[in-house]
């Protein structure tokens, strides 16, 4: 019975306690408390607005997802199997993020978002999916350029990253596990900027050079590659890249390629149809330990090519580079910050001393365009670029070796599937020393299906060999 008369009495209860309190705050209400409130529930709304609320809004409607489709071989290994492992092929997904820059389609990623890419399909703010075109891309940079067939785009508000403070306010927009998603709007990560001018050692899994970064720690998720980096005002500030992060997830080391760098590749792209590098002849020394960089005076002068831009501006074999344009050089990745930043034909301004010390004296030195061998590829093994070891490219990549094949550029699954890479210089295939790209392009050539071959190449100073075969 209790039981009872509880459920019946205490709705009763609330009612009567609803009705008291109702009578009794309208007793009090007058228009002035009324309006207060009002103005307070506005002042509410506009502090809840702030300038990261702001500045995402302004920038989504130019941030688009990006997916993109390959084919990828695998061998099937049968263990009952008299003959050669069976190949099976799977249509692999991979998912990134981008920008508009131009009203007429043009969009900003990450190369390796686009890497190898058969299809790529680009979906905007208002969930159209459009099929994209590469225009270009830079392996070294991170960068690739898309274009889609639209007009009258939203596009976003390019800023400075030069003058980024350490601790201020940034934003990164990006599609993180977009395919778990029903919709294309973008996910909005805020952090401070944690650090400017990083440059990240090189690894095996590194094809970039990710140098100059900026760091955060707003939180970078696989699929927020190629998104934009914001500060406080809505403009974009850096392309979302790279993580370092043992776990595969964001531990708050995100790195952004600085814009200036992205947009001065996307207009060579644009322009040129390919990146335009600029040359200065210099190639540097230094130790690559880490722990050798806070003990460095500068970075040694090992070779200087014959003809060069730094050989007319008198720079000689074991000086050391103190500054350039201003910028301390601590190691060999600052010089190769300088390099990955100059367009053709700019002038650097170069301190450098004598390797046994001396007064600092000035050089001027105006980049010019990577030699002419650069450009005379030959392509072999359907995705490996090669060319001429000339003195000049002996000089500028610090190449051991006076004769062989340079590994120019290298496809992301011809390279996963083969092991070299770019920077790799081929010097023998079997027994037969080569002395040009031409002649290793003839002996791939000349290979028979399921032949095993054998190729020596130089990396990092050592001679090391891969056997591979044709199927």
């Amino acid at each position: 019975m209790s039981l009872n008369r509880y459920r019946v009495v205490l709705p009763l209860l609330l009612t009567l306690g609803s009705c008291r309190d109702q009578s009794h705050e309208t007793s009090f209400v007058t228009p002035a408390l009324a309006t207060m409130r009002i103005a307070k529930q506005q002042a509410l709304s506009t502090t809840r607005r702030t300038a990261i609320v702001d500045a995402a809004a302004r920038l989504a409607p130019a941030v688009v997802s990006i997916s993109v489709t390959t084919h990828r071989r695998t061998q099937v290994e049968n263990p009952f199997s008299l003959f050669l492992p069976q190949e099976s092929e799977q249509v692999v997904q991979g998912f990134g993020t981008g920008f508009i820059i131009r009203s007429d389609g043009v969009i900003i990623t990450n190369q390796h978002v686009v890497a190898g890419a058969e299809t790529i399909t680009v979906s905007l703010a208002d969930n159209s999916e459009n099929e994209a075109k590469v225009l270009g891309e830079d392996p070294v940079t991170d960068i690739a350029v898309l274009r889609i067939n639209r007009k009258g785009l939203p596009v976003v508000t390019t800023g400075k990253s030069t003058d980024l403070m350490i601790g201020e306010w940034v934003i990164a927009l990006g599609n993180p596990y977009v395919y778990l998603l029903g919709n294309s709007e973008p996910t909005v990560t805020a952090g401070v900027v944690s650090a400017t001018n990083r440059n990240i050692l090189p690894s095996s899994e590194q094809t970039g050079l990710y140098l100059d970064m900026i760091q955060t720690d707003a939180s970078i998720n696989p699929g927020n590659s190629g998104g934009p980096l914001s500060n406080a005002l809505g403009e974009v500030v850096g392309v979302n890249s790279s993580i370092l992060t043992s776990s595969g997830g964001s531990i708050g080391l995100g790195f952004a390629i600085p814009i200036e760098r992205a947009l001065r590749i996307a207009d060579d792209i644009l322009q040129h149809g390919s990146v335009r590098r600029a040359w200065t002849g210099i190639d540097v020394g230094g130790s690559r330990e880490m722990r050798d960089w806070k003990t460095a005076g500068g970075v040694p002068v090992q070779q200087v090519a014959p003809g060069s831009p730094a050989a007319r501006a008198s720079i000689r074999p074991k000086t050391v580079l103190v500054e350039a344009n201003g910028r301390r050089l601590r190691n060999f990745l600052d010089w190769e910050s300088v390099k990955l930043d100059l367009h053709v034909g700019d002038s650097v301004e170069l301190k450098i001393r004598d390797a046994e010390g001396g007064p600092i004296q000035t050089r001027h030195l105006v980049s010019g365009d990577v030699p002419s061998a650069i450009s005379e590829k030959v392509v072999v093994l359907k995705g490996v670029e090669l060319v001429t070891v000339t003195p000049a490219v002996r000089a500028e990549r610090g190449i051991r070796s006076e004769r062989g094949a340079l590994i120019f550029r290298v496809n992301q699954e011809v390279g996963r599937l083969t092991g070299l890479q770019a920077g790799d210089v081929v010097l023998a295939v079997n027994r037969t020393m080569v002395s040009t790209a031409a002649q290793v392009g003839d002996l791939f050539q000349s290979m028979r299906s399921q032949e095993m071959f054998r190729v020596f190449f130089e990396r990092d100073g050592q001679v090391i060999w891969t056997d591979l075969q044709f199927r």
